[in-house]
């Protein structure tokens, strides 16, 4: 297996599927020239039939996904920042979201949304935000967050082959993460968590980018005799409570790192499942590491004193280790 970037391994899953898939095109900002390096040969590859930039509205290219979608094709909307899909909540929850159930099945929506997301360092509060959050709520979006290269090529080509719309997470600090990623027909199937790393005394439920961290710390403490599982769930909706609830069993002991911020967060829904469904497998309080409740600040000083690391994560684990 080549070991490769995050970004090359995005790059690797795209070429497959569109030379698996002759419905699959790719619209957004910038494509055409390669957005951060992710579409870089794209245009000469597939030509300007299948890879088409598009005007400054996120509303309008994401509705012309649903349209194409509704119209039989496969498209791979890319929306360049999380932020940015503020401006296409109507086309996104309203439209893409309910269209399947509203016509009772008879219309099928397979739409791979792509964005970045997350705090990278000082790109300040509108290209900083996570945002999914705000889509938990919404009935009918699939919402994707792989934490390393071969993950985020398997859940994308998995994402792509889906009927349904699924925003696919890829974190800005995990680009340049380099680990193997098997070749060809590399598939994540969607909703199913993997143990990154197994332990005994305490289960760290990371999400995207904090699974590194959460790898990390796990192996600094080590050494004082502390063991730590780490679960990555790699997509919060489907949500594979039945891996989560397995290691808070094992562990009797959880902290979610996640770095939404603290209301609303995927780690707030995920620790009220385990409280909902496993309450009486734990030995101590649910705890949460999370982004403090304030816009990512451009000031890297004040971005890292937001965003939670991994002092955060460990932080939380003193205190229910005690």
């Amino acid at each position: 297996m080549a070991r490769i970037t995050f970004i090359q391994a995005i790059f690797d899953g795209l070429i497959e599927e569109m030379e698996r898939d002759p419905l699959t095109f790719v619209l957004g900002l910038d494509v055409t020239r390669g957005t951060f390096g992710r579409a870089a040969g794209f245009f000469e590859r597939f030509g300007p039939e299948r890879i088409l930039d598009m005007p400054l509205s996120e509303a309008g290219f994401v509705g012309a996904a649903v349209g194409a979608a509704m119209a039989g094709t496969r498209p791979i909307c890319e929306v360049q920042f999380a932020s940015f899909f503020y401006c296409a909540f109507d086309q996104l929850c309203n439209q893409a979201a309910k269209l399947r159930y509203m016509s009772g099945g008879q219309v099928r929506l397979p739409i791979t949304f792509r964005t970045r997301c997350g705090a990278v360092g000082g790109a300040a509060a509108q290209h900083s935000e996570t945002v999914y959050p705000q889509l938990l709520s919404v009935p009918g979006l699939k919402l994707v967050m792989p934490s390393g290269p071969a993950d985020a090529k398997g859940l994308l080509k998995s994402a792509i082959r889906d009927d349904n719309p699924v925003v696919v997470f890829e974190h800005l600090a995990l680009g340049g993460a380099r680990e193997e990623v098997p070749e060809g027909e590399h598939l994540v199937p969607l909703g199913k968590a993997a143990v990154k790393r197994e332990g005994k005394d305490a289960t760290v439920i990371a999400i995207g980018a904090m699974v590194p961290k959460a790898i990390a710390l796990a192996q600094r403490l080590e050494a004082e005799g502390i063991s730590l599982e780490v679960i990555d769930p790699r997509t919060l909706i489907p949500l594979d409570e039945e891996a989560i609830l397995a290691s808070v069993a094992k562990t009797n002991r959880v902290v979610i790192a996640d770095e939404a911020h603290l209301h609303g967060s995927a780690a707030s829904d995920i620790g009220c499942m385990i409280a909902e469904k496993g309450f009486d497998y734990l030995d101590a309080p649910i705890k949460r590491a999370t982004a403090i409740d304030a816009p990512v600040p451009f000031s890297p000083p004040l971005e890292k004193a937001v965003i939670p690391g991994e002092a955060a994560i460990e932080r939380a684990l003193r205190e229910i280790l005690g």
